[in-house]
Order: C-alpha cells, then sequence, then structure tokens
C-alpha cells in the first residue's frame, strides 16, 4: 500500500536538504557540468523546477508536458539563470506541488504522465522524490547514493526492477544486494519473469545497484554470474 502522505513528507525533507546544499554554492558553480551527459547543473535545477510544476498538472488532470519541445526549450531557457533566481524557482515549484498534493482528492484514481505512462495518483509524491533525490546526486557537490535513505533506495531498487521487468532486450536477471532480491528483464509472457528463473545474477552494494539501476554508475563494482552484465535501456 502506497502512503502518499509519507511520501510528501519525504519529497518535503529531500527538497530542504536540496536547497540548502545549492544554497552554498555560488554563480559559477551553477553554471558548471553536472554529472548528466550535456547538462550543466542550472539544468539539473532548472529541471527540477519544471518537473514540479508538470507534476502540479498532473494531479490536476492536465497535459504534464505541453509538448517534448516545449519541456526542453523551458529547461534550456531557464538553465542559465542566476542562483538566487533558481532557489527562488525551486522553493516556489515545490511549495505549488505541496499544494496541489493537499487538496482533497481520490489518491487511488489512474493519472497520465509522459509518453502515454499512466501510474495510480498514489506514486505521484514518490516520483517527485525521486526526482529530488536522483538530481541532487546528478549535481555533483557532495551528496551521494550511498546518502540516500535505506527506505528509498530498496523502494526505487524495487520500483526499477518491476520498469525492466519483461522488457525484451533485458535477459532473465536477479538482482540482490546479499540479503534481498528482486527479479527483472526476461519475456512477460516466459518462465523467467513468472517464477523468478534468472539467467543472470547481479550483486552488490544498494548504493551500486541502484546507481546501475539508474543509469548512474557502470555497474563496475557489481558482481555478476551466469553471463555478462545486462544493458539497460535508458530511463
Amino acid at each position: 500500500m502506497i502512503d502518499h502522505a509519507h511520501d510528501l513528507a519525504s519529497v518535503r525533507d529531500a527538497t530542504e536538504r536540496l536547497l540548502t546544499a545549492v544554497g552554498k554554492l555560488d554563480n559559477a558553480a551553477v553554471t558548471q557540468p553536472s554529472r548528466l551527459p550535456g547538462w550543466s547543473r542550472g539544468h539539473v535545477l532548472a529541471h527540477l523546477a519544471r518537473n514540479a510544476d508538470a507534476l502540479v498538472n498532473v494531479l490536476e488532470g492536465r497535459p504534464m508536458y505541453v509538448s517534448a519541445e516545449a519541456r526542453d526549450g523551458d529547461i534550456e531557457r531557464d538553465a542559465p539563470r542566476a542562483l538566487d533566481v533558481q532557489l527562488a524557482d525551486l522553493r516556489g515549484s515545490a511549495v505549488r506541488f505541496q499544494d496541489a498534493a493537499e487538496v482533497p482528492a481520490d489518491w487511488s484514481r489512474t493519472v497520465e504522465l509522459r509518453n502515454g505512462v499512466t501510474d495510480s495518483a498514489s506514486r505521484v509524491p514518490f516520483r517527485r522524490w525521486v526526482e529530488v533525490e536522483l538530481h541532487h546526486v546528478d549535481l555533483g557537490i557532495g551528496y551521494e547514493l550511498e546518502d540516500l535513505s535505506a527506505d528509498f533506495t530498496e523502494r526505487e531498487i524495487e520500483f526499477l526492477t518491476d520498469r525492466f521487468r519483461g522488457h525484451p532486450d533485458v535477459p532473465p536477471t536477479r538482482v540482490t544486494d546479499g540479503t534481498r532480491a528482486w527479479s527483472t528483464g526476461g519475456d512477460a509472457h516466459g518462465a523467467g519473469a513468472r517464477d523468478g528463473a534468472a539467467a543472470v545474477t547481479v550483486t552488490g552494494s544498494p548504493a551500486d545497484l541502484l546507481g546501475w539501476l539508474a543509469g548512474r554508475r557502470t555497474g563496475e563494482a557489481l558482481s555478476v554470474h551466469g553471463g555478462p552484465l545486462p544493458a539497460l535501456p535508458p530511463l
């Protein structure tokens, strides 16, 4: 059962950590490259602000973005802004998201995200939590995957392994940190997806598993048995 109220509180906490960390930067640091190819830190900050507004659209029944081109154009437009403007926008968009999420609503309803993806409204706060936490790491300012809470890391691993489950380009794979295990990949209609049989087992720390699944690490720190480390599709 998804606890959207818990996730909204977690979003608030994660956003405050992000704002505190970003507030220690200067204008020059915002223009420097982030860990995301082709994006400066300003691009990451602009994306986070616009994503909050996009999720307000989702909660209120509007298209998440007008178009992919508009989304990308907004990020490019806002990326070069000075630090104080970035911070004000981040905080303001975060407040708008929280306000929209506090309106009484049917949290079991289905909402539409980008590219026709649908989900329960109750998972929208978790999706925002993911955006804030992973992009905080992407800024490259001292916040690492190892700093994420165990609760968040386990849930995001579960979310991502579920996302790749049944994907035809990913072999049946068992993902484990030595204590917990998740299955992913394989034909959605085949035995590998149905009974947990896996051609490949990937073992590592929770942070390294998350980094690989989320496209933030190459997976070189992971142990792989039964074949090469699977190449994962882009998120």
